[in-house]
């Protein structure tokens, strides 16, 4: 059974930057996309970006293109987000998720289209 953790949340400064790692166990990650989503209080869960087999296919939401940055190691089942120049907007609870990997990235990283989940972690961004 997949299983997701999510490590490197916490407070920041705004400008400031954080890595999540979302670890992987119980399959192999090379057969998955993974996304990174996220969830602000009173609103709905979002995506922010997700990755399919390579580092080359990638989506970003509007809001984080330019700071964000996702990556994969498949030899350690770890994905990553990079986020730098954080802003306030950008608190919320992040959540990574895979589902059985997809062409086009862009066209799955919605919610609805993950059915496994980590449990989340906090980000808060503010002076």
């Amino acid at each position: 059974q997949l299983q997701l953790v999510e490590f490197g949340g916490g407070l920041v400064q705004p400008g400031g930057s954080l890595r999540l790692s979302c670890a992987v166990s119980g399959r192999t990650l090379d057969y998955y996309t993974i996304g990174w989503f996220r969830q602000a209080p009173g609103k709905e869960r979002e995506g922010v970006s997700c990755i399919g087999q390579s580092d080359g296919n990638t989506y970003y939401t509007d809001s984080v293109k330019g700071r964000f940055t996702i990556s994969r190691d498949n030899a350690k089942n770890t994905v990553y987000l990079q986020m730098n120049s954080l802003k306030p907007e950008d608190t919320a609870v992040y959540y990574c998720a895979a589902r059985p990997t997809t062409d086009t990235v862009q066209a799955v990283c919605f919610p609805w289209r993950f059915p496994s989940w980590g449990q989340g972690t906090q980000v808060t961004v503010s002076s």
